[in-house]
């Protein structure tokens, strides 16, 4: 059907018009005409006909009614006048029409049919309860599946799964969908895991002229150019993905199918199945993996996985909107008596940087529940590891003494902690860089915990040490624990630039981009109209990479790579043409592994150890032009 499909071109979006007129109309079930009338019984009634006979009928008008109904379900999808004339057991015929009549669905513009069909259904089961109930009356389960099952093409598929998420996350309905549970779960597993590869495949890296025609009409609406197109289809494809997703979650509530759900494999993908800047409204895999924290068999799953208990680490000390999911997956997991001390020492090596977080959104206390966590898990203080010693002497012991301090010994506390970070400061200008450091840290030591200014900004100094060291670890660590204290989270613009740095240098591209986009709003925000040199380079090179299609083209020209290479020159030498071929599989593997070692981007190489006294000289003169990033 889908090479049919190809070669059959559809020349434009369909009409919304009747093309009859009210006069010369013929047809007695015309939906325009049956719209324009004026008694409301007789439009009722013919309305009723119509979705009643449509699927019965063959006229060239079918695909115009479908264009309409489907605005008006966009506009209207709580109107109760369309789903109570049977709008769903026309809607379910029609499709079931289109996967079994080849010849029908290729006549005319019918090939839209299906799409609208399923995107009507979709439209008006999203709010309403009481219309999915009537959907599921009316039969629409069973041919929204064979649109999952790939019938047509990925178009459909993407407006199917979306109007079965929606008819699975009612209480009512979800036995209907639980009824195809295995078929529909391992459906849903599938498109999510490869629905990127096959949309890129198929349509992103197919040249114009070759694209299905109705594809391209429906995707753009018919005005738009090729970059809107590819756009768009970018965007269609991430919300296949994330709809997907969303199904799976229907099941995972309610704990069914989870030894499916939960298989190794998939659980390591949705780590990269990031919503991200197309999609910011899903929570992408993430949110999956959330749901599976809590319940006892998604917290064993995970917690045998540490691919996906880092990647949930990272997550919790990002600016990434989903950061607070990230924080509640690795408490719930160190809440669990049966996972805590199978992710203790990878989770509380991420939490303990959050500790002196008070808000982040609409959540409050962020860091004192955090530090509850990790108090309890081992209570005994003779018994606290390296990792959890610091969280006792941070929240219990220091802060303890420091409520028995006068106001005069704060103040003067304060001037020494200025005076330790002007020292750090001038290290740090003469190219110390590891003498600064340790000033940083003794400030750090003296700094009460209620000066959350004066501590974020020595965090963020020394975040600032550890990127010219080299140091990427530290320097995350560090300037975490100074947006963790900037008011609000996530706000200094300094440290947003140096964790993106830092990030930048372990070669993780989508955490060093959403914290650069937040560096770059922080600077708008503070009236500076102009966008950094250095930060425009590290979102160019980091767009790329976090392409929604970026693995899917990777295996694609992999693939080509080795397909080409020496065909020619081995001729039947299948021995030596496969070693060749694996040959260039390792040098691939090995060019692809060195993207991680990419120098990171700074203002300005700054190299202390091996500058003379009138090289600093001149990064000092530059230093107070504010050409290289400097301690505050």
């Amino acid at each position: 059907m889908k090479s049919q499909m190809k070669k059959k071109r559809v020349s434009s979006t369909p009409n919304t018009r009747c093309n009859t007129g009210d006069k010369h109309c013929i047809n007695p079930c015309c939906f325009f005409c049956s719209m324009k009338e004026t008694d409301a019984c007789l439009r009722r009634e013919g309305l009723a006909t119509c979705f009643r006979e449509m699927p019965h009928g063959d006229t060239h008008e079918h695909v115009s009614a479908l264009s309409g109904l489907w605005h008006i379900a966009m506009s209207q999808p709580n109107d109760p006048k369309f789903p109570s004339l049977g709008i769903f057991k026309c809607m379910a015929s029609l499709i079931h029409k289109g996967i079994n009549d080849t010849l029908w669905l290729l006549t005319n513009q019918n090939i839209y049919i299906p799409y609208y069909a399923a995107h009507i259904i979709g439209s008006y089961t999203m709010n309403k309860e009481n219309f999915a109930q009537l959907a599921v009356q009316s039969g629409v389960i069973p041919p929204l599946l064979e649109l999952l099952r790939g019938k047509i093409s990925w178009v459909e598929q993407r407006v199917a799964v979306r109007a079965l998420g929606h008819l699975a996350s009612y209480k009512s309905t979800f036995e209907s969908v639980a009824c195809h549970e295995q078929d529909v779960v391992n459906l849903a597993l599938n498109l999510a895991s490869t629905c990127l590869e096959f949309v890129y495949v198929d349509f992103i890296a197919v040249k114009e002229n070759k694209r299905v025609e109705y594809h391209r009409n429906l995707i753009t609406r018919g005005i738009g150019d090729l970059e809107m197109e590819n756009r768009k289809a970018e965007e269609w494809a991430s919300q296949l993905q994330c709809w997907s997703l969303y199904l799976l979650n229907c099941f995972a509530c309610k704990d069914r199918s989870l030894d499916l759900i939960c298989k190794k494999v998939f659980l390591k993908d949705l780590c990269y199945m990031w919503g991200g800047l197309i999609n910011h409204t899903s929570p992408g895999g993430v949110g999956l993996i959330r749901i599976l924290c809590y319940s006892k068999v998604g917290r064993k799953s995970i917690a045998e996985l540490p691919k996906v208990v880092n990647s949930l680490g990272n997550l919790s000390r990002s600016s990434d909107d989903w950061q607070y999911i990230g924080i509640d997956c690795l408490l719930l997991l160190l809440k669990d008596p049966d996972t805590r001390y199978k992710v203790v020492d990878i989770a509380s090596s991420y939490l303990i940087d959050l500790i002196e977080l008070k808000s982040l959104g609409d959540k409050s206390n962020v860091g004192e529940t955090i530090t509850k966590v990790l108090l309890s898990l081992k209570p005994n203080r003779l018994k606290v590891g390296a990792a959890l010693q610091e969280v006792v002497d941070l929240n219990v012991e220091r802060r303890n003494k420091e409520k028995l301090l006068a106001e005069e010994k704060l103040e003067e506390t304060r001037v020494l902690v200025g005076l330790i970070k002007q020292q750090a400061n001038h290290m740090f200008r003469l190219g110390k860089v590891e003498e600064a450091l340790l000033k940083y840290a003794e400030a750090l030591g003296v700094c009460p915990l209620r000066f959350r200014k004066e501590r974020m900004v020595i965090y963020s100094n020394k975040a600032q040490c550890h990127i010219l060291l080299k140091n990427a670890d530290s320097a995350i660590s560090d300037s975490t624990r100074a947006l963790c204290l900037s008011n609000p989270a996530n706000t200094h613009g300094k440290s947003l630039w140096r964790r993106s740095q830092a990030y930048d240098m372990k070669g993780m591209a989508k955490e060093s981009l959403m914290d650069c986009i937040m560096f770059i709003n922080s600077c708008i925000k503070s009236g500076d109209v102009k966008i950094p040199y250095h930060a425009a380079r590290m979102i160019s090179k980091h767009m790329d990479a976090t392409w929604l299609f970026a693995t899917a083209r990777s295996k694609v020209e992999k693939t080509q790579e080795l397909n080409h290479v020496s065909r020619e020159e081995n001729g039947g030498n299948h021995e030596e043409q496969a070693r060749d071929d694996h040959k260039a599989l390792m040098m691939m593997e090995k060019r692809n592994n060195q993207v991680h070692g990419l120098s990171t981007i700074i203002e300005e190489p700054f190299h202390a150890k091996e500058i003379g006294r009138r090289k600093m000289e001149r990064e000092s003169r530059r230093f107070k032009k504010g050409v290289v990033a400097r301690p505050t």
